[in-house]
C-alpha cells in the first residue's frame, strides 16, 4: 500500500481489532509468556476476522493459542466496548508463520 494513499475501511478495521486485541491479551495473559499481536485481518464482508499472534517461548503457543480460543467471546465483548463498530467480526485467532519464518531467517542471518 502507498504510504500517501489513505488507508481503506478494511484496514482500519483490522488496525484497531489487533489493537484491542492486543490490549487485551496484555491485561488477561497469565506472564509467563509473551504474547505479540503482529496484525488482524479482516474478511471483505467484514464477518470475520483473524488476529495473528507471536508467542514466546514458542514451546508455549500450543498453551496460548488454546487460552485464546477458549475467551474468544469475552476478547470479542473487549473488542465491542473498546472499539466503535456497528457489528464486531466472529473472531479466530492463529499464530503467526510468517512472523516464525522471518525470525527465523534473523536468526540464520547473525550466525
Amino acid at each position: 500500500m502507498d504510504p500517501q494513499e489513505p488507508a481503506s475501511r478494511t484496514d482500519k478495521l483490522a488496525a484497531a481489532i489487533a489493537h484491542a486485541a492486543a490490549q487485551y491479551f496484555e491485561r488477561e495473559s497469565n506472564r509467563q509468556s509473551l504474547i505479540t499481536v503482529t496484525r488482524a485481518d479482516i474478511s471483505p464482508d467484514l464477518a470475520n476476522a483473524t488476529i495473528y499472534l507471536s508467542v514466546l517461548p514458542r514451546s508455549a503457543e500450543a498453551d496460548v493459542i488454546s487460552f485464546a480460543r477458549r475467551n474468544r467471546g469475552e476478547l470479542r465483548e473487549f473488542v465491542k466496548k473498546s472499539q466503535p463498530m456497528k457489528r464486531v467480526p466472529t473472531l479466530d485467532v492463529v499464530i503467526d508463520e510468517g512472523e516464525k519464518h522471518r525470525q527465523r531467517i534473523d536468526d540464520l542471518m547473525r550466525e
